[in-house]
């Protein structure tokens, strides 16, 4: 089967990428769950962060709805390592589900008393999508032809940056309409969508075998790998600076806005033209 679809799709070598992709049932199914799961993400963090400030016109504060987002990542390596001992179809579609209903309880915050339970889903949020992620990628290798993974993985990063154009705006939109229990009541239905995504994929996935070791041991190794590595140092170290560096960006945002005058929703707009940059930025390097 496999060797198949690799032949038809070798024979529509002269369609664009993007025709390829979505010809293909399977891969334009990952690609529309890839587009689903990233709007909604891009929404939520900017809305909370705007949430916060609302209820407590504390900056510091609104910049903890990214630190909270992103520190699951810092253990990433022993999180990323349950995609690899389950099938990845249930999990992503089990995690979908969970987070949905977990989104649902940002509807019981309307003061400042509650803003523990936004830090709390955040941080919940933030160590799914380090689990989601490494699923992910590994259910779309399998899942998608391999003779389109070059193009699919190109325009599954062009639809992530591209959400950070539409959907700020869309998530400030709808926070300045229905504040934020609006922004998680949309982002819970689109990890519905991305489950109901996700079961629809027709791939066979065999129950992982254990791997040899614990996490520890593979944590360890892989973090000695990448530091004695003369390629890979310093492009980890470049990435942790930015990282840095856009979560003090993260806090000034806000800072900026008032200044401006306006509403902490108007962050919306400053975010789009940051994703714009990033667009531009990725074509030129």
């Amino acid at each position: 089967m496999t060797t198949e679809r690799t032949k038809h799709s070798a024979g529509r070598g002269g369609h664009r990428p993007l025709v390829r992709v979505l010809r293909d049932r399977d891969a334009a199914l990952c690609l529309g769950g890839v587009v689903v799961s990233g709007f909604g993400t891009s929404a939520l963090w900017l809305a909370a962060g705007v949430w916060v400030k609302d209820l407590t016109g504390s900056d510091g504060l609104a910049a903890l709805c990214m630190l909270a987002m992103w520190a699951p990542t810092l253990v990433g390596p022993a999180l990323g390592t349950l995609a690899d001992r389950v099938r990845r179809r249930p999990l992503l579609i089990a995690t979908g589900l969970l987070m949905s209903c977990l989104l649902l309880t940002l509807f019981a915050v309307d003061s400042r008393e509650e803003l523990w339970l936004v830090y709390a889903v955040l941080l919940v949020y933030g160590a799914s999508g380090v689990v989601h992620d490494a699923a992910e990628s590994a259910l779309m290798a399998a899942a998608v032809d391999p003779g389109l993974l070059g193009d699919f993985n190109g325009l599954r990063l062009t639809a992530n940056e591209g959400m950070k154009l539409v959907a700020p705006l869309a998530g400030a939109g709808l926070y300045a309409a229905y504040g934020g229990p609006g922004v998680a009541l949309l982002d819970a239905a689109t990890f519905v969508l991305a489950a109901a995504v996700y079961a629809a994929l027709r791939v066979r996935e065999a129950p992982p075998g254990r791997p040899a070791g614990n996490w520890r041991q593979h944590t360890t190794e892989g973090a000695r790998y990448l530091w004695g590595h003369p390629g890979l140092r310093p492009l980890v170290l470049a990435g942790g600076v930015t990282m840095l560096c856009a979560g003090v960006n993260g806090a000034t945002a806000y800072a900026v806005v008032d200044a401006l005058g306006h509403s902490p929703a108007y962050a919306g707009a400053l975010y789009a033209v940051q994703g714009a940059g990033s667009v531009v930025a990725g074509l030129l390097a």
